[in-house]
């Protein structure tokens, strides 16, 4: 199987991060189109009910966490399709606060899946990836909600806390970009948007340095030994005749 081969099953397999990746890209869009449509929010939750249960599915999850994943999978199944029936700040907030715990219980599993490999293949590097994503998503959902339960602006002059701007500042921030057009203009989310800081710097820092503790590039077959294997056997007859002597 060629590279090109192992990259396209890595993103059509249902048990691969691949499909999982997609599915969180699809969800960034869907909620940067979705304006205040209470119907697009209920999409958005199915992509991201679709989502978790991949990852489940993927990272091998344990009885009792898939149960309940299940019963908030269930409710927010509920919740999307009541959501977007009936529409209004109530169903909003409900919709809001089932994305923010449904992209909260993803990154946990995955993050906890990876940490038990002992290898890391394209598959791990596609989980890290995805894992990155949920969380830079959860805190935007987060940043939502707040907006829509506290009356004053989110972002103060900056405006409400509109999906794409969630987004956009999550990500600027999670990623320490900052470029300062958009800041939270109360206390609560100055705070989460430092956290949100600190967890994206330690998510790199553990999630590089697993990778590159675990990575080998160099795979040894029979046929072709590593330069390290063709030393020490080019040295082995020298051994043993200095040995013979």
């Amino acid at each position: 199987m060629n590279r090109r081969t192992r990259l396209v099953d890595a993103f059509v397999s249902p048990d691969s991060y691949g499909l999982v990746l997609v599915l969180i890209v699809t969800t960034y869009a869907l909620a940067v189109s979705q304006s205040t449509s209470p119907l697009i929010g209920s999409v958005v939750i199915f992509v991201q009910i679709a989502t978790v249960w991949f990852v489940l599915r993927t990272a091998r999850a344990r009885r009792a966490a898939r149960a309940v994943a299940l019963i908030v999978l269930a409710g927010a199944g509920v919740i999307a399709v009541t959501g977007g029936v009936i529409g209004g700040t109530g169903s909003q907030l409900a919709i809001l606060l089932a994305s923010a715990v449904l992209y909260l219980i993803a990154p946990v599993v995955v993050v906890r899946h990876l940490i038990g490999r002992s290898v890391v293949d394209l598959d791990s590097v596609l989980g890290v990836i995805a894992s990155y994503l949920l969380i830079g998503m959860f805190f935007a959902f987060v940043y939502r909600l707040i907006g829509v339960v506290d009356p004053a602006p989110f972002f103060g002059d900056g405006g409400e806390a509109t999906p794409s701007q969630a987004l956009f500042f999550s990500f600027t921030t999670y990623s320490t970009t900052g470029y300062g057009n958009l800041v939270p203009a109360e206390s609560v989310g100055q705070t989460l948007a430092v956290a949100e800081m600190i967890i994206g710097q330690l998510f790199l820092i553990t999630a590089l340095g697993k990778v590159v503790s675990v990575w080998s590039p160099i795979r040894t077959t029979p046929d072709h030994p590593t330069p390290t294997d063709d030393i020490q056997g080019a040295r082995a007859p020298d051994r043993l005749s200095a040995r013979t002597r």
